[in-house]
C-alpha cells in the first residue's frame, strides 16, 4: 500500500508540481489549497504533511506554523510527520517553533523534496 501524503499549498503551480513529482514516485497524494482540509484528517490518515508556511489568508485559518503546532499538540495527529515549506529566510525558526519534522526552503529541487520525504517516512 502507498504512502499517503497531505500536501497543503496555495500557489497553484507548485502544489500540481509536488504532486506531480510524488505520484510519480508512487505516493498516494492529496492536496489542498487550504487549511480547511485538516478538519478531515483523522479520515484522510496521512502518513506525512507538506505544509505551505503562509497560506493566502482567506483561503486558511492559521499560517503553516500555528497549524503544525496545533497537529503537534494533538495527540491523535502529534505522531505525523510535519514538513513546512516556504521561501522566508527565517524557515529553520519558523519549523522550530511549530514543532515540525523539517522544513524545506522554496525554491527546492525535487530530489530534495524526494529525499525529505523518504526520511521523514522511514
Amino acid at each position: 500500500m502507498a504512502k499517503k501524503i497531505l500536501v497543503i499549498e496555495d500557489d497553484r503551480d507548485i502544489r500540481e508540481s509536488i504532486v506531480y513529482v510524488l505520484e510519480e514516485e508512487n505516493y498516494e497524494v492529496i492536496s489542498s489549497e487550504d487549511s480547511k482540509i485538516l478538519r478531515s484528517i483523522n479520515e484522510i490518515k496521512p502518513d506525512i504533511i507538506l505544509l505551505d508556511n503562509w497560506l493566502t489568508e482567506w483561503k486558511s485559518d492559521a499560517n503553516g506554523e500555528q497549524l503544525s503546532r496545533q497537529l503537534k499538540s494533538d495527540p491523535s495527529t502529534s505522531h505525523i510527520p510535519v514538513i513546512i515549506i516556504s521561501a522566508v529566510s527565517n524557515i529553520k525558526e519558523i519549523a522550530e517553533a511549530g514543532l515540525a519534522d523539517a522544513y524545506l526552503k522554496k525554491p527546492f529541487n525535487l530530489t530534495e523534496l524526494t529525499d525529505i520525504i523518504k526520511k521523514h517516512l522511514k
